[in-house]
């Protein structure tokens, strides 16, 4: 791990002089460019796979009164993608667990989509690759414990006898699966469970809040965890969720057709990761605070955030209210993210400085925001307009035509911020309401919304 100095943003520190004891005020800095302030690591040459950068909306902000600025913070995998087709050492080997949902709703056509999506699976992987399979329904059961992929048609025979069952375990499979993968220690491999399953739970620990938080746990053990949804009954509110809380991505299967893409989206992104298990903790000044997101009574956030491939950036917002600051430069917070590091096989920390200037200088305080957090900060309105969007289609509270021009509002939106993939989903939303498939186009704006929440884009 770097060994970094660790600094308290409540303690004042002029540049070029000793510290002070002052625990009243932020640290008051010297003289410098506040835009270019970056935290980075070493590229994917010199061993490591992630850089930072902090942004802040305007290099100055207003003295002595009441104020906000907006921050973004994007972390970049280094490196350029590399897709799965490729092959090669170039790429990340994985620890993969599929958890199959094998009861008797999934009888038929949603158990025969989930066979091809396994088969299409073990067909992209390699001998450096280790699988591991899960099946649930009222009981769980180990189909295959971790094995490199060696004998791959052995594999697919065994996924092609899967028989549906009774009801649905879904907590103890998750459970069942996190064993499987925790089991494998090698510290270099991008590790997932991936969830195929079709309905509710209706066996075992069906609650929502304790199955969102069980997702919640497994991503504090190094585990994140994807969930597709297949048919029109599955709770399309429960998978987001638990994706989100996991870390990892939701997908909406209405059509078999779609398997093959959806999978080699999902393996190409595992194939391609350079860092894992991201944690960024952040500490606020005094006289600072956050309006988002929420900050905790001692002015701490610690925010878990989704695993990153070469070429992808993550965008976090931060947004400060100054209520009555002096003049100066000052750190109005301090940051660190730590993650395991891909192509080093170490956990790496990098510091994060949240410096502006106070200045009393209107011209200088009322400039243009910068264009890329003024981005980031839309991609995240966009999150919360679609959440609002799918509200108001459950609740009755947004008619058909209400519902489609808030959609068409925010594919705009996203568009002219380059989220193409998000662009498209909404537009397979519109073609769903327009077709009188309220559940589908529900189903489709639950995986947007995860997308946007993660503030994950691809380069």
């Amino acid at each position: 791990m770097d060994q970094t100095q660790r600094i308290d943003p409540n303690r004042t520190m002029l540049t070029g002089a000793p510290m002070l004891n002052d625990p009243l005020k932020t640290q008051a800095m010297g003289a410098f460019d506040p835009l270019k302030t970056t935290a980075m690591a070493p590229m994917v040459g010199n061993g490591k796979g992630l850089m930072a950068e902090v942004i802040p909306g305007r290099e100055a902000t207003m003295a002595n009164g009441p104020a906000r600025e907006q921050f973004v913070v994007e972390f970049t995998g280094a490196g350029t993608p590399i897709m799965a087709g490729m092959g090669g050492s170039a790429r990340t080997p994985l620890n993969l667990c599929l958890v199959i949902d094998r009861s008797g709703s999934m009888e038929g056509a949603p158990l025969e989509y989930v066979k091809q999506a396994c088969s299409f699976v073990v067909d992209m992987l390699g001998p450096n690759d280790i699988l591991s399979i899960v099946t649930f329904e009222e009981t769980v059961d180990v189909l295959m414990p971790p094995q490199r992929v060696t004998t791959k048609q052995a594999i697919k025979d065994g996924i092609q006898r899967l028989m549906p069952g009774n009801t649905t375990n879904l907590y103890d499979g998750l459970a069942l699966g996190a064993q499987q993968v925790m089991g494998i220690t090698d510290p270099g491999r991008a590790t997932r469970l991936v969830v195929l399953t079709d309905g509710d739970p209706t066996a075992g620990i069906k609650d929502f809040s304790a199955l969102v938080a069980h997702a919640g746990d497994i991503k504090q053990r190094g585990i994140t965890c994807t969930f597709l949804g297949f048919g029109p009954d599955y709770n399309e509110e429960l998978l987001a969720s638990m994706a989100k809380r996991a870390g990892g991505n939701y997908y909406y299967i209405p059509r078999p057709e779609l398997i093959p893409e959806v999978f080699r989206t999902e393996l190409d992104k595992l194939m391609t990761s350079v860092a894992r298990n991201l944690k960024m903790e952040l500490k606020i000044a005094r006289w600072v605070s956050l309006r988002s997101p929420q900050a905790s009574p001692t002015g701490e956030v610690t925010l878990p955030l989704a695993d990153l491939e070469r070429g992808a950036s993550i965008q976090q917002v931060f947004d400060f209210d100054f209520t009555n600051h002096p003049l100066g430069h000052y750190r109005i917070a301090y940051g660190k993210l730590t993650y395991d590091d891909l192509v080093s096989s170490k956990t790496e920390m990098i510091d994060l400085d949240f410096i502006i200037e106070f200045t009393a200088d209107a011209a200088r305080y009322t400039v243009a925001q910068n264009p890329r957090v003024q981005g980031a900060a839309q991609v995240a309105l966009a999150s919360k307009a679609v959440e609002k969007t799918i509200l108001g289609m459950k609740t009755g509270m947004l008619t058909q035509m209400g519902a489609i021009q808030e959609l068409q509002k925010t594919q705009m939106l996203l568009v002219q911020e380059g989220r193409t993939i998000e662009a498209q989903e909404v537009t397979m939303a519109l073609r769903a309401i327009q077709s009188g498939d309220k559940s589908q186009a529900e189903k489709t704006l639950m995986g947007t919304m995860v997308h946007l929440d993660q503030g994950k884009k691809q380069q």
